[in-house]
Parts: structure tokens; sequence; C-alpha cells
């Protein structure tokens, strides 16, 4: 794709985020972190393609990422957040949860805080796959099927759910303040009530048929109800956890595992799904005149649907695009956004028109320009 550049940094990447930026602001980000696994030695990386990080050599160009900064990581970085703009939280197959500092003035990473083996087996350390933060608040998830509440400003771990599922869980999302939702490896999702007391989900929801593993979800950033999920088949799934219990939709996408699914943070009809297969795929929701976008020039480009079943206000039903059902109302249009395939893209990040993804060919792909 026009206006991508590859940085080869020696290292397979399995987890890319951009720092936030102020939503008050409209500058696109330039930092972005980077973890590694399969490696060595593995570390937690930061990049800039801002003007400062270009070094002024022949070789190097505006938007070429320069690395700022990096400190070494124990185990495989299974999964890596931004807390805020200093603060990166880590997942990493040791079990630990890591909290790294960013320092501004000297470029320098430092570990803040660490939960050593939070998650575990009786006699050995369970990898942590999965992180959300919701500042100060982060929650884990692992391997030996723990929930784990932690507050980045107390040592204590705040809460444990200890059998919160019998089978790995491999990652988590918020989609509430107080509610957080799992995916698992035997196709399930289950939404948890932290105001509950009790261990137990308050829904559950699953993939009909052989229980495929699903490996990442996200949440619709203006529709909290809409959920996207992906895993071991490839498919891209659609759900709308108040309307039953299966997905709404089910979408061929990639011809292996899909490794992240994110929904565009301000642009919502706008979605990206990597694969082990290589590829990282655009998806586009557009609709005919039967659909009236809804501020169609501000941010939210959710859909009003005449047939949608769930009244607001004056008889009108606000219904998201991932949602019209009727393939005659609206369409998907899919793009690859990489030039060449490659092996694996781990994880990809998309911040107003910047996108970022990490591979096991031991390359990170920036592109400034996306399309949204």
């Amino acid at each position: 794709m026009e206006g991508t550049n590859a940085k080869y940094v020696s290292q397979k990447i399995s987890k890319t985020r951009w720092r936030p930026v102020s939503s008050s602001s409209l500058q696109q980000p330039e930092i972005f972190a980077t973890g590694s696994w399969d490696n060595e030695d593995n570390k937690v990386s930061i990049w800039s393609i801002g003007e400062n990080g270009v070094s002024g050599m022949e070789d190097e160009f505006e938007g070429d990422p320069q690395l700022i900064s990096e400190l070494k990581h124990d185990g495989d970085v299974l999964d890596l957040q931004f807390l805020d703009q200093d603060k990166i939280v880590t997942a990493s197959s040791s079990g630990a949860v890591t909290i790294y500092r960013h320092h501004h003035t000297n470029q320098t990473l430092s570990v803040s805080h660490q939960w050593g083996r939070a998650h575990h087996y009786p006699c050995d350390n369970a990898p942590c796959t999965g992180v959300v933060c919701n500042s100060p608040e982060i929650v884990t998830v692992g391997e030996d099927g723990r929930i784990i509440i932690f507050r980045a400003d107390q040592e204590e771990v705040i809460r444990t759910i200890e059998n919160a599922d019998s089978s790995t869980i491999h990652a988590v999302t918020f989609l509430r303040t107080t509610e957080i939702l799992t995916v698992n490896s035997i196709g399930q999702l289950k939404i948890w009530d932290l105001r509950q007391q009790v261990d137990e989900p308050s829904q559950i929801l699953s993939l009909t048929g052989d229980r495929v593993p699903l490996h990442c979800v996200d949440r619709h950033p203006n529709q909290q109800h809409i959920v996207a999920t992906g895993g071991q088949d490839g498919m891209l799934c659609i759900w709308d956890v108040r309307q039953g219990n299966m997905p709404f939709s089910l979408m061929e996408a990639h011809s292996a595992e899909m490794w992240e699914v994110h929904f565009h943070p301000s642009n919502p009809d706008h979605l990206f799904s990597c694969s082990e297969d290589g590829s990282l795929w655009h998806w586009e929701t557009s609709t005919n005149s039967d659909t009236t976008s809804l501020l169609q020039s501000g941010r939210n480009t959710s859909m009003i649907s005449r047939s949608a079943g769930a009244l607001v206000g004056e008889n009108q039903s606000l219904v998201s695009a991932w949602l019209t059902g009727d393939s005659s109302k609206g369409r998907l249009e899919t793009t690859n956004m990489l030039p060449t395939q490659t092996l694996s893209v781990n994880s990809l990040d998309i911040l107003g028109q910047c996108l970022v993804c990490g591979t096991d060919g031991e390359a990170v792909y920036v592109n400034r320009r996306v399309p949204v």
C-alpha cells in the first residue's frame, strides 16, 4: 500500500501500540511502543515517526520509525497497552505484569512496578495473555484461567477471580467502566460485572458447532454492545451482546489465525484485522440510500436503519453499519494494507490516519495516510 514504511528491527514483534494523543487536539500520533517475542533477549521499545525522530542521514526519510528508547523484558511480550502518556503495561509469558515508565526528558525507559508471577499454576508460571487499562485500573487474563485486577497506584492486587475459566483466556476488553469481556480457547465470550462480588460471568456467548479458539476482541468505541472477535479459523465475527448468545455475522477474513482486530477509535465504520497468514485487512462498511448516515460530517458515522429493532427516542433506531444485516442495504469493502505478503502479522494499532503493525519478519510497518 502506498505510503507504508517498513523498518527492520532485528527482532520478532509481538505487539505494537500508539501512545495516545489528547482527544481535544487534532494532531496525529508520533510515538509508538513495541514488544518482542521468541528472541534471545526480548525488549520493550519506544519509537518516533515525528520530525524529532529523523536522524538526518541520507538513507532515512520523514516517517521512517526511529528507535528512541528500549529496555529488556523478561519473557515474551504477550500484550502491551499504554496506561497513560508516560506508562506502558506489559503481559509476560513468565506470568508477570509490569508497568514501564517512559521518561520524556531524557528518553529512557524504567520499570515502575512489577507483579511477578501474577499468573501461575501450582508449580510453575502461567503466561499472562492479555491486559486492558482504564487508568488507574489494569485488568489481566492468563493461561491459568484467572482474571486479576490491579491499580497502578497500589502495590497489592485489588481482586482475583480465581476460576474465571477452565480454559485459556486469550484477550480482555472493557465494555464499560464496570464491565469487562473475555474470550477463551473454546470459542466463548464472557461478560463480567466487576460490581458483583460473585466470581461468575453475567453472560456467556459462544460460537456454535466447533469450539474454535478466539484470540482477539475489540469493542465498538461508540456502541458498547457491538463487539468484534477473531480466532483460529481466521473468521471475523461481529456480535451484538444484547441480542442472543451467538454472533450477528461471520465473515471469511484470513486463511490462518487472526491475531488482532481493532475498530477505528473515531471512525468505527472502519475495522482492521491481522493474521498469521501475513495479511493486514482494512474493512470498510458502506451503505446506500436505504440507510441514512448520522452526523456524516462528524466523527460518529453510526447509521439509522428503518428496519432495526431497538428503538431510541422518537421511534428512531440507531444502529451501527455493522448490524444492518441486510446485504442489499450495505456492503463491505476490504483492502490489504501491506505492500507484500510477509510472515505472521502479530499486532496492529490504528489512531487517526496512522497505522502501525509488527511481524515475525522482524519488521515494523507504518502507514501515515490511511483513508479513514
